[in-house]
Formats: structure tokens, sequence, C-alpha cells
């Protein structure tokens, strides 16, 4: 119940500040408050909004050509009325500053949410990481493959008669391939615990965060596009109602009607009640579009950190796979220094040699007959 008889729009109340989509030094009015962050602390400008004179209820229904107008369920102020705002983070090129509007979707006549655009670069980063686990898994079954058939021909019988000291460079030979087999069987083992693992492990977790900042943001949004839907239905009940005031009142005074003054009064109360709605409609949208800013900015910034911690990770995890080949490298190498050290001792003199001494029947050479 209210004793008013007509309603005009607040002055300004607060909280109805709308964040806009920012560019890089460009104007653009921001949520009113402080946003809250998981990685490094930002701050929004002040709301900046223009005190709106009183008008007549007629003119209420529909807003000036430079007022706020929304896009998709989001308020973005007229470009003739934005002030000038510093980025959140003007030092650098960050998500929280750059994917506010919505962007046409190229695949359809709908549109895409710019931090869906974020989201789908994340979900191809995950993609990418597990086709990298997939790549180090062929590479583990290639080194196992290699150790088995290594090994194998290690014990092959081949040329085991050969003699001498060739003999034994020849047996180092095959002794250094069952060495090497298991050099790479190790770094076959080692690439399985020390980096498919991790990357898959990490991967499962970078996917936990991702559907937990996705289903935030979207309820969000979904609760936004509601709110606003109510502005809308209140807005239009109060033009109905204003309508109905302005006809009782003509009909009155050409008295057309037998309406009283007390009908003409119940129609200003309702009228006012509308009026009422829709402020507190307008009111709860604000709310919830600034929920939806600071929450936008925490999301994205904790995009930001999810893909330097993936590329960082992964980075790492490919130096753990260099350094594991240098040091695979350096044991095949190991391997082999026996083999070259035998190979320089090979004597074609020496091992006649000792074949002569082994085998030899006698050193007395036959002469000729004499008669």
């Amino acid at each position: 119940a209210t004793n008013e008889t007509t309603w005009v729009r607040p002055q300004g109340s607060p909280g109805t500040g709308s964040p806009a989509s920012p560019g890089r030094k460009t104007s653009s009015p921001s949520a009113a408050g402080t946003v809250r962050t998981q990685s490094s602390p930002v701050q929004s400008c002040p709301a900046q909004s223009s005190p709106v004179p009183p008008t007549s209820p007629s003119s209420l229904s529909l807003p000036s050509p430079s007022q706020p107008s929304p896009i998709n369920c989001v308020t973005f102020p007229h470009p003739d009325t934005m002030a000038e705002q510093q980025l959140l983070k003007p030092t650098e090129w960050s998500y929280c500053d750059y994917f506010w509007a919505d962007k046409k979707d190229p695949q359809g006549n709908g549109s895409v949410a710019g931090f869906e655009l974020l989201l789908q670069k994340q979900l191809k980063g995950k993609q990418m990481q597990k086709e990298m686990s997939e790549f180090i898994r062929e590479r583990i079954k290639i080194e196992e493959d290699y150790a088995k058939n290594l090994s194998k021909l290690s014990h092959n019988s081949l040329a085991a008669q050969e003699e001498g000291s060739l003999g034994e460079a020849w047996t180092q030979v095959k002794k250094s391939l069952a060495d090497e087999a298991d050099v790479h069987l190790k770094f076959s083992a080692k690439l399985q615990s020390e980096v498919e693992k991790p990357l898959m492990n990490f991967r499962e977790n970078f996917k936990k965060d991702l559907k937990k900042c996705d289903h935030h943001i979207a309820d969000l949004r979904k609760q936004l596009a509601s709110r606003y839907s109510s502005v809308e239905k209140a807005r239009k009940a109060l033009t109905d109602r204003q309508k109905d005031l302005e006809v009782k009142t003509q009909q009155l005074e050409i008295k057309l009607s037998n309406k009283t003054e007390e009908d003409i009064k119940k129609a200003r109360r309702k009228s006012t009640q509308a009026g009422d709605d829709l402020t507190r409609c307008v009111d709860l949208y604000n709310q919830a579009q600034s929920k939806w800013f600071e929450e936008m900015v925490t999301a994205t910034l904790e995009l930001e950190r999810l893909e330097v911690e993936r590329v960082e990770m992964i980075r790492q995890q490919l130096c753990q796979y260099t350094q594991l080949r240098h040091e695979t490298d350096m044991f095949n190498q190991s391997t082999v220094q026996a083999v070259d050290q035998l190979l320089r001792k090979v004597d074609p003199a020496k091992d006649r040699e000792q074949w002569v001494k082994e085998h030899r029947t006698g050193a007395i050479r036959p002469v000729d007959l004499e008669i």
C-alpha cells in the first residue's frame, strides 16, 4: 500500500552501475566495488551514472537513445555516454579485459559468449595435452619393442665361432646389445613414470577446474537473463498501467464515463506500484549483472592461471624427456665403449701367434732327400 499519487524514475539507486566491455585505453564504465580474484588483486573503477531528471509517467516506457542498451541481456553503455576508464589490468593483455561481449557464431545465426571462447581455448589445450600423452605412450611402446628386439638379437648365435681378439670383440658387440636393450627398457619405464603419468594426472585435474568455471559462469548468465526478462515484463506492466491511468483521467475530464475520483486514485496507485515493481526488478538485475561481472573477472583470471600452469607443466615434462634422452645416449655410448676398446686391440699378428702356439704340431721343416 502507498499514499503516493505518481511515480518518477529514481535519480540513481545503489548498485545500478553496469559493467561494459572495456577496450585497451578506450572509454568504458565498469561495475562498482572491488573485484575478488584468485590470482592477483584487481580493482575496478567506480560506476559513473548520470542523474536522470524526473519525467512524466507517459515517457517512462522506453529508454532514451543515449541510455545504456542491453545486448543478449547484458547492458552496455551508449557510445556517446561512455566515460574514460583504465583497463582492469592495464599492464598486460589479460582475459578479464577483452571478453565481455558476445561474438556471432560463424557456424550459425546465434552468438557465443566471450567466456565460452576462453573455455573453448582451454578445452583445446586439454585435448592437445591428451595427444601429447598419447605421443609419449607411443614412444614408450617403440622403446619397449626396440629393447625386446635388441635383447633377442644379442642372444643370436651367428658368428659365435669367431676366435682370437676379433672373436672377443664380436662377443662384446653382442653383449653391448643386451646392455643397450636394458638402457632402452629403463628409458621407457622412466618415460612412463616421469613424463606420461604426470601429464595424464595434470590433465584430469585441469578438466575438473574447467568444469567448475564453466558451470558457475553459465549459471550466473542464466540468472542474468532471467532477471532481464523480469525487467521487461515489469516495464510492460508499467506501460499498461500508465495508459490505463491516462484513459481514465481523460474520460473523467470530458465526462464520458461515470468513473469517480476514487477510481482514478486506484488506477494511480496501481501505476505507482508497477513503477515500484520495475525499480525492484531493475535493482535485482543490476545486482545479478554486478555479480556476473565480478565472477567473470575471477574466472577469466583463473583460466589464465590454469593455462600458464598447463604450458609450464608440459614444458617441464618435455625438458624431462630431453634429459632422459641425453642420459640414454650417454648410457648407450658407454655400452659401446668396451667394443671400441676391443676393436682397437684387434691384432691379426698376435691372433696368429696365439693360435699357432695352441695348435702347432711341430716346428721342424722337411728337407730334400740326398742320394
